[in-house]
């Protein structure tokens, strides 16, 4: 099912080490066509590194569109999934992700499915990695 895709900051960690089984699934989702995005909260992590700038030029490479910035819109999702979703301590960027991935009307891709699985039942959707 082609679409878009956002990315979490964990697949942008380890999305493009030939090593890794992500790889391979990040292949597949481009040769499905997918449309591949990240939030400016991912992209802000990832770029807290360490990371190197051939690393980020590759990334840029593999995205389909900028990253896609934080507006009054997103805020106020990310606050109000931060809300519905029990104010757990240190779970705002993950809010914001999800928020940012919902207004897209993208599926998430994550290693870490539980840190955002309490928010499947606001809207985000979660890809198979």
């Amino acid at each position: 099912m082609a679409g878009i895709l956002h990315l979490d900051t964990n697949v942008l960690i380890f999305g493009l080490d030939p090593t890794h089984a992500l790889r391979a699934q990040l292949l597949q989702w481009r040769a499905a066509g997918e449309r591949i995005e990240v939030s400016a909260m991912a992209w802000a992590e990832f770029r807290c590194g360490p990371v190197s700038s051939a690393t980020l030029l590759a990334w840029e490479q593999v995205l389909d569109r900028e990253v896609i910035a934080m507006d009054r819109s997103i805020a106020e999702r990310a606050s109000d999934l931060f809300n519905l979703s029990g104010r757990r301590s240190r779970s705002l960027p993950d809010c914001l992700i999800a928020a940012t991935a919902i207004h897209a009307g993208a599926r998430l891709a994550t290693l870490n499915p539980g840190d955002f699985e309490r928010l499947t039942g606001h809207g985000l959707v979660l890809a198979r990695t």
